[in-house]
């Protein structure tokens, strides 16, 4: 079975509890204050409607937490937070981003998960980014000169000595 064809990866309810298992195994998580399991969960709930959705949508893994009273869901404080792409579409774009041996372009995503190409770009980066290593990149060896032969910087062409950047 692929894990594409897993109930999570196109089913908002399933990837929510998904997504809840594997971050709060202990039982969920207050993201404002940080205590764990005094969460209740909230049923029901819809957003605001709108054009494309008169009667609102359903706001799936709501919780409420007992402790602050704040209202929060397994995407706050996460890669997908403020972010209105459905969950399941972000676990489909984690899974191909990982999967694909060469990576996957921003286009890719936009025309396999038919989302709009500023949301894969932005889903995209999102990715990345949690997937980055926390040691920042130093300019150079050990953060020292860089010294390039050729430099094209706007209309003009270096075409003399090495051009030396600092970082």
């Amino acid at each position: 079975m692929s894990a594409l064809s897993k109930a999570y990866m196109y089913d908002e309810a399933a990837a929510f509890a998904h997504v809840e298992a594997m971050l709060w195994a202990d039982g969920p998580v207050c993201s404002f204050c940080g205590v764990v399991d005094s969460a209740y969960a909230l049923s029901g709930v819809r957003s605001k409607p709108s054009k494309k959705h008169p009667e609102g949508v359903e706001r799936h893994g709501l919780k409420k937490c007992s402790a602050c009273r704040k209202q929060f869901t397994v995407r706050h404080n996460t890669i997908f937070a403020e972010s209105h792409i459905p969950l399941h579409k972000w676990l489909q774009a984690i899974y191909l981003m990982t999967s694909s041996k060469k990576g996957i372009s921003s286009h890719q995503l936009h025309r396999v998960l038919e989302i709009t190409y500023k949301s894969a770009w932005f889903l995209s980066h999102r990715i990345r980014e949690a997937m980055r290593n926390d040691d920042t990149v130093i300019f150079g060896s050990g953060g020292g000169i860089v010294e390039v032969d050729e430099t094209f910087i706007g209309h003009k062409h270096n075409r003399g000595g090495p051009t030396i950047l600092t970082s």
